[in-house]
């Protein structure tokens, strides 16, 4: 069935509407470990000390170690970058526990596959009384049917469900799901992290088992490049042992080294460390409104960079600065909001990578703005009264008096015309009752809403007859 695979446990035949696939993530789960296996694969964790770096989910007494080693039903969301070992974990649990393995993909699979994954793992139970990890990797791709699809199984824990995500759960994965799984958070791995897992692979007998050697501008090289991704860091690993392996000129008793030219060879591109469909998509783009926020201009160039080189929508970061032209700098420089939309029709208009010309110049002239949240402190002000019940009625000389029988009930009498005063201003209630004397709108003295604020402080006086 597409989207759904699974590795039984000891002894156990795979149920018949699976897919007896071996799948790469299952660890040591399977037949997937053979010698031509890729690197990541074959050095996968089989135990949760094998795991490297995220101590705060190995230690002693931490929910994850309970589960493993006291055998306890519990479903786990596991949330956290690229690498650090979702998978990993999901596959240690299975088997330490000697659980099934049941894998859906969030990619192909449907509401139809999830269910069906639920009742085989239900009637296995029945069966034999062995329980059943389904792991579902991406579960943020998942659409809130397909989410809603694995509440029985959680609730009634005919599964312990495994489900991993890049993206911030808050955002995408429902409130029921989320209430009724322990949420683990992985950290990015630090380069003492990567660079041990590079040396296990260099003399484990599962890895390159002491058959290359790695000098240490390469093996830098490669924590650099890894950025935080162990599975990446043996990716680039195994491609330079390959390439020292067919450069190699020496005897037969000298071993292949891999030096920082075969390992830059061998890795064509640095991935940049981003995920536009994980947590930094949106650790990056607050990095970026931050720094136009604080005016400076350099390090919001270096953040739009990052996300112009993952491949971010320029049109999410057009819109970004259009919201921010308003949220931050509002009156304090008018021209703010025309260049940020300015640049979002460039983004339209002519694509990338032109573009990030357009959107750069706009990221500049909002950072050395001068600065000013007197709008959005307005307008939330403005709606929280609202939210609080201060409404109140339209005072009657505001009121529509242009259609029939509108005079007779008072709407429009009293109603002094501003035009028809001096300064073009009247003194005139324009706020209801409840709120005579609210003030919503404090511009500051930054910029050009300096001047804003010395007219609106005279007009203020004439409109409320202070």
């Amino acid at each position: 069935m597409d989207g759904l695979f699974e590795i039984p446990g000891a002894g156990q035949p795979a149920p018949s509407q699976f897919t007896n696939t071996a799948m790469p993530g299952a660890g040591s789960l399977g037949a997937n470990t053979h010698a031509s296996a890729p690197l990541a694969v074959r050095m996968r964790p089989r135990t949760i000390d094998e795991l490297v770096g995220q101590q705060q989910l190995r230690a002693a007494g931490s929910p994850l170690r309970r589960l493993i080693e006291g055998d306890q039903s519990m479903s786990l969301l596991l949330w956290g970058p690229p690498g650090t070992g979702k998978t990993t974990i999901a596959a240690i649990v299975s088997q330490q526990t000697r659980r099934r393995f049941v894998e859906v993909s969030a990619v192909a699979a449907g509401v139809k596959e999830v269910r069906a994954a639920i009742d085989g793992a239900r009637a296995e139970l029945v069966r034999s009384g062995q329980e059943t990890v389904l792991f579902v990797d991406e579960v943020h791709r998942f659409t809130k049917a397909q989410q809603d699809a694995l509440l029985p199984g959680v609730e009634n824990r005919w599964v312990t469900l495994i489900a991993a995500t890049t993206e911030n759960p808050f955002f995408s994965v429902i409130s029921p799901l989320l209430s009724r799984s322990l949420l683990l958070r992985l950290q990015s791995l630090t380069d003492d992290d990567v660079a041990e897992v590079i040396d296990e692979a260099l003399t484990d007998e599962r890895g390159l088992a002491g058959t290359v050697e790695l000098d240490e501008e390469a093996r830098a090289h490669l924590v650099r490049l890894a950025g935080g991704d162990a599975r990446r860091a043996l990716t680039y690993l195994e491609a330079a042992a390959g390439a020292a392996a067919v450069v190699s000129t020496g005897s037969s008793d000298e071993k292949p080294l891999i030096d920082l030219a075969t390992a830059e060879t061998a890795v064509d591109q640095a991935a940049v460390r981003y995920d536009r469909q994980g947590d930094q998509h949106y650790d990056v783009i607050s990095a970026f409104i931050k720094s136009i926020r604080g005016s400076d201009p350099d390090a919001a160039l270096h953040y739009l960079a990052r996300m112009i080189e993952a491949g971010e929508d320029p049109r999410f970061i057009a819109r970004r600065l259009v919201v921010h032209a308003s949220e931050d700098i509002g009156l304090a420089d008018p021209s703010a909001l025309q260049a940020a939309v300015a640049a979002a029709q460039a983004v339209q208009l002519i694509g990338m990578p032109e573009a990030r010309i357009n959107l750069a110049q706009a990221t500049i002239h909002l950072a050395v703005a001068p600065k000013s949240n007197a709008v959005i402190v307005g307008i939330d002000a403005a709606i929280a009264d609202v939210k609080a019940g201060k409404i109140g009625q339209v005072p009657s000389h505001l009121r529509d008096a242009h259609y029939g029988g509108a005079k007779d009930l008072g709407h429009g009498k009293g109603y002094a015309y501003p035009h028809d005063e001096p300064y073009g201003v009247a003194e005139q209630q324009y706020l209801p009752d409840v709120l005579a004397d609210a003030t919503y709108y404090e511009p500051t003295s930054l910029g050009a809403e300096a001047g804003v604020k010395e007219r609106w402080e005279r007009v203020r006086r004439i409109v409320r007859g202070r």
